[in-house]
């Protein structure tokens, strides 16, 4: 409550936070403007329990069930954004604009420039996936198809401009913030479709999910923010006539460095195949259609879904850690400043000894991340219950956005304090 009073008693904070919410309610109304010629009655059915359908719906912030404007979200952005992280790990040119002012502003040029062409193909990829399902346009001419994809990557477009903008506010990322208030969006209604088929007769299992929806709660804001503190020990100097004693600090390494970005990276990625091999459905070679079958049908079984989700979570925790910690330069900035690690020599020593305990920690995060990304899959094989098969994603995915907009918006506070 006493950070609510400030935040709102700072002129700038209390305006930059309006303005996230304006843009909010903006993505909401756009979120239920239909691309016209969908019957929804046919989409409702086709969205219904599916697991696949279901993590594909949260990750487009709840848009796609209605098929509105904005029915892809900001996935093709995420997609884009990807690409160009693997290129900076392989090619040396773009590696080295990444770690530039200019280069960065660059490259986000070009990730916004390559989400256009990403959009057409995945909103095309997307008609033909659902019309697999059922026929969900109530015409079937060629112009309707073309137009839906044109306005759908016109709402792509949109909303990665509103993302940037509630990003420059500095309360949070804003891609992240948009596929929060879509979860959000939709909580209204998984509450309305459980309490409608409840009976005293499920009393335990409610019981049950409520506890532990609570346990992992508390395990995902425990597991990250935990962290490990090295010890770095900056030896005594002498400046002019003043000798300065030695100086103790640390560098915190966080169990889960890379947030909820490993699962929004990996849920991008394992929704492509199945996208690209609707192309291929209706080719003229027979291998290539069969392959194609093949393909979608291997990703709606949920064992190999779940593995394969699980799998992708656990290395893009490693990945993401990788093109954001760099061991070799934190070892030669504490090499500069005149410090070291205590038992640890510096150089190459400190870099190698910083990659060590990283890799330890990245374990156990990533592990656990992987869990609660596959958490749903496993409480529905032993509930049988539908309704639940999105709660372990979504929750980690409020807990760290609303943790992050938390710690930006007190750090927004303090900076404001100090100007005063």
């Amino acid at each position: 409550m006493n950070t609510l009073i400030r935040m709102w008693k700072v002129k700038e904070v209390r305006n930059s936070v309006l303005f996230v919410m304006a843009m909010l309610i903006i993505f909401r109304v756009t979120a239920h403007i239909p691309v016209p010629g969908i019957d929804a009655s046919v989409l409702k059915s086709i969205f219904s329990g599916n697991q696949f359908f279901g993590l594909l719906n949260i990750f487009s912030g709840g848009t796609l069930e209605n098929f509105s404007i904005v029915a892809m979200g900001v996935m093709p952005y995420i997609t884009a954004s990807i690409i160009f992280q693997l290129l900076g790990m392989i090619i040396p040119q773009v590696e080295e604009m990444q770690k530039e002012e200019q280069g960065r502003q660059k490259i986000s040029q070009w990730t916004r420039m390559l989400t256009i062409p990403l959009c057409i193909v995945q909103a095309y990829g997307l008609i033909l996936l659902l019309s697999q399902q059922g026929n969900f346009f109530t015409g079937s001419s060629t112009w309707t198809t073309m137009f839906a994809i044109v306005s759908m990557t016109a709402g792509t477009i949109f909303l990665m401009w509103i993302g940037e903008l509630i990003s420059e506010k500095n309360i949070g990322n804003g891609i992240s913030i948009l596929i929060l208030a879509g979860i959000i969006a939709g909580l209204p209604t998984f509450l309305s479709q459980s309490l409608s088929v409840y009976d005293r007769s499920q009393l335990i299992t409610l019981i049950l999910f409520i506890v532990a929806t609570i346990i992992t709660v508390v395990s995902i804001v425990i597991m990250n923010e935990a962290e490990r503190n090295i010890p770095v020990q900056y030896a005594r100097h002498i400046q002019g006539a003043r000798v300065s004693g030695s100086v103790t600090s640390h560098i915190p390494l966080r169990l889960n460095m890379g947030g909820v970005i490993p699962i929004i990276f990996a849920i991008s990625l394992v929704l492509f195949p199945t996208m690209i091999a609707q192309f291929f459905v209706s080719a003229r070679t027979e291998v290539l259609r069969n392959v194609a079958t093949f393909v979608i049908q291997l990703f709606q079984n949920q064992l190999f879904y779940g593995v394969v989700y699980f799998l992708l979570v656990f290395l893009f925790a490693y990945f993401y850690t990788a093109v954001i910690f760099h061991p070799d330069q934190v070892a030669e900035n504490i090499q500069k400043q005149g410090g070291f690690i205590p038992g640890i020599r510096p150089g190459k020593n400190t870099a190698d000894y910083l990659g060590w305990v990283v890799n330890r920690l990245l374990f156990v995060g990533a592990s656990f991340l992987s869990l609660v990304a596959v958490l749903p899959l496993i409480v529905q094989q032993f509930t049988g219950n539908a309704n639940l098969v999105i709660g372990g994603t979504s929750i980690l995915i409020i807990v760290a956005v609303v943790i992050d907009s938390v710690k930006q918006i007190e750090s927004q506070l303090t900076m404001r304090e100090y100007d005063v």
